[in-house]
Order: structure tokens, then sequence, then C-alpha cells
């Protein structure tokens, strides 16, 4: 059905009002769903792991150590016949392949049962412990929902195309409740474009679907940090930070895709998925804080929780856990865990600077080398920015220092990628 425009191409109130009414109906539907995926997301970690109040970490501490294992053995069994099944479907069938958010940006169809089955099965495996980010699932989902509403409205490809990162993006603001981070993750990230007709929306339904999502989503930060004052100490540590932060990020991307391009192609999944998740269960006895998306390791960097030492050492083996999942086939994302290695990361720096310019809280340090660490991997500075301060509820002193660390953190990643493209390293 063609959108209805005046002869001269102008906007007409018929056209305006259906477009205002599926924008609110995207934000609706991703609150929706995000709110579905965090209820479905905690609902399976209480069960695995038998606690009723605290955070999956406490849960975690709580529960026999056994659990750890059993849980992810389970996880790795439900992942890898899910995740073979739907890729075996998928290439015997290509219309029922699993379509990446960007490819439906672009305007392929992601087909229903196949994403909504995709999404699934990430909630489940991170939600009984494996180590990669849940962000996707919701994003996913917000972006199939626009995706046929678009379909239904008979809304130009333009439109459909916005709508469909307006999708995604609510569904990421939806779940951790980010309405301005999600809803910049769709401009910067998905549409790349600055405009009215992509901020408008993008700001409309990330606010929708935050407020909808706010139901069952707490409407407390993700993170709790204490506020952190603004000192000489810390612009400098920003400055010299930012390219060691990049570097290691990079390092970081770098694996991942590395992890992507050997995964298991076929029934080896079958094999591999189980016996990754087992490994990492067994060596979680000793680092509880590896399991999940990477909240628990982040709360406990962004807090200096535990010694110095013994975090970095976590943070090495989340990395390394995170990008064995990966390998092993899972689909998901690294949004939390990469939060999570960069806060650990910034924390075992800063401490190293404390011991040469000392006085500041160390917390400060986790802070910001997460979020450089975030710029980098998600190649988006200002979602990484905004993302922070809306995790953390961190005030305005800390946005100086960030943005200088971001910037050089984001130049180091630039340089290096340009040059692994080029052919130059």
């Amino acid at each position: 059905m063609p959108t209805p425009r005046s002869a001269h191409g102008s906007a007409t109130p018929r056209w305006l009002f259906r477009l205002v009414v599926v924008t609110a109906l995207v934000g609706i539907g991703s609150g929706v769903g995000g709110g579905l995926v965090y209820l479905g997301l905690h609902f399976i970690q209480h069960l695995a792991f038998g606690y009723s109040e605290g955070t999956f970490f406490d849960g975690l501490l709580e529960a026999p150590p056994v659990n750890r294992v059993v849980a992810l053995a389970v996880a790795g069994v439900i992942g890898g016949v899910g995740w073979w099944l739907l890729r075996r479907w998928g290439r015997r069938s290509p219309g029922h392949a699993v379509v990446s958010i960007e490819a439906a940006v672009g305007g392929r169809r992601m087909p229903g049962f196949v994403t909504l089955a995709n999404a699934a099965l990430q909630v489940i495996i991170v939600g009984l412990g494996a180590s990669i980010g849940r962000e996707v699932a919701p994003r996913e989902v917000g972006a199939l929902w626009a995706a046929w509403l678009s379909e239904k409205a008979g809304v130009s490809a333009r439109e459909r195309r916005i709508l469909v990162a307006c999708g995604a993006g609510a569904g990421l603001a939806a779940v951790y409740n980010v309405p301005f981070g999600g809803a910049v993750f769709a401009v910067e990230i998905l549409l790349a474009e600055i405009s009215f007709a992509t901020v408008l929306p993008a700001l409309a339904t990330s606010a929708v679907a935050t407020l909808v999502a706010r139901i069952v989503v707490p409407a407390n930060p993700l993170y709790l940090v204490p506020q952190v004052p603004l000192s000489p100490n810390i612009v400098v540590w920003s400055i010299l930070a930012g390219p060691i932060i990049g570097l290691a990020a990079v390092g970081f991307v770098r694996l991942v895709r590395f992890a992507q391009d050997h995964r298991p192609r076929s029934w080896g999944i079958l094999i591999v998925m189980p016996a990754v998740f087992i490994a990492v269960g067994f060596v979680s006895l000793a680092f509880p804080a590896i399991l999940g998306n990477g909240r628990s390791l982040g709360q406990l960097a962004l807090t200096a929780t535990l010694p110095v030492l013994l975090i970095f050492v976590t943070t090495l083996v989340k990395t390394a856990a995170t990008v064995g999942t990966i390998g092993a086939g899972a689909a998901g994302g690294t949004l939390t865990p990469s939060l999570a290695i960069g806060a650990g990361f910034g924390l075992t720096i800063g401490a190293l600077w404390n011991l040469v310019w000392p006085g500041e809280p160390l917390v400060a340090f986790a802070f910001i080398g997460a979020a450089a660490f975030l710029a980098v991997t998600m190649r988006a500075p200002l979602t990484a920015l905004l993302l922070m301060m809306e995790f953390t509820n961190q005030g305005p002193d800390m946005l100086a220092p960030v943005m200088l660390c971001i910037a050089g953190a984001v130049a180091v990643g630039y340089v290096l990628e340009r040059s692994r493209v080029t052919g130059v390293a």
C-alpha cells in the first residue's frame, strides 16, 4: 500500500497520523518485548540457582557450587541443539535463516519464529550463566515487531528502515532502562544519520518502550556507583590511559572476530558448545563473577569490592570465557561483557597510576575505563558515553574525563582497524 502523500509530495494529515500511530506502537511493542526478556531472564536465573532476592551474583554465591557446572552443562546442551536446528533449517531453507538486525534495517525480512527462537535461546543460556551479553535478544524482538508493523502499515522503504532501527534501539532501552542510550544507539549505529527523520522517532520509541517496560524493569541504575568528583589527577589519567584502553579493546574485538570466524558450522556445535560451557562452569568454581552477561564483574570492578589483582585476573578469565562462548557457536552480544572487561582493565591501570599520583578513588578509573573500552568495541563513542552515564547515574563531573579517554581510545581503535583493512598491519 503506498504512503499517502499529496500530489506534490508533501505530507498529508493522514500520512502523519499513520506514522505517529506506528511509531507509538513500535515503542509499546518493544517495551513489552524488553519486559518479557527481563522477566524470562530473571525467572531462569532464580530457577537455576534457587535464590529469591538479591542480585545474580548473590544467588551464585548462595547456591551450591555444583549448580554452576550443572546449569552451564544444561545451557550448553540446550544452546547446542537449539542453534544446530535453527541453522540447519536456515541452510536448507534460506527464507528461514536468522537475519541480523543490521540486515533487517537494510531491508531483509526477519522470519518470525526463527527470530523469536534465536532470542529465546539467548535468554535461556544467559539465564543459566553463559558468559555472553543478553542485549541482542530484546533488540531482535523490537526490530521484528517494527518490521511487521511497517509492513502492515504500508510505509515507505525509508520509513521502514528508520522504524526497524528504532525498534531495535527501543528494545535495548527497555531492558536496561536507558531511553537516551537506546535512541542514540539506533541513530548512531544502525542508521548512521542524524536528522529530524531519524532522531524524533528514535527518541519517541525509546521513551515509550522504557515507560512500558518499567512495569517490570526496576527504575534504579543498573550499576550502583558512588559519585566521583572531578580532579586534575583524573583528567591527566584519562588522556594517558585512552590509547592503552583502545589497544586492549581492539585486541578483544579481534579475538571475538576470530572466534566468530571459527565457530562450528554444522553438527560440531552439538559437541563443542556443551564442552566449552562445562569448562566455563568448572572455572567459575574459582571465579564465579565470570558467569552471566558481565554485570557481576562490572559491579565488582565499578565499586572496587575485591582486591585489584583478583579483579584483574577475573577480567582476564571473563575475556577468555566470553570469547570461548562465542567460539562455541552461541549468539548474543558483547555490550555488558565489554563494559565489565573495560571496568576491570581501567581499575587495574588506575591502581598502578595511584602509585605514581595517589589520592583518587579507584571507582573513577573503572568507570572511565569501562566507557572507553565500550566505545571501541561498539564503534560508537556517543552511545557508549550515554549508556555509561545512564547505567550508573553518574553526575556531569565525569563527562569531560570520560570524553577525553573515549577520544584517545577510539582514535587508536580507528587507526588499528583501518590498518588491518588496508593490510598495513
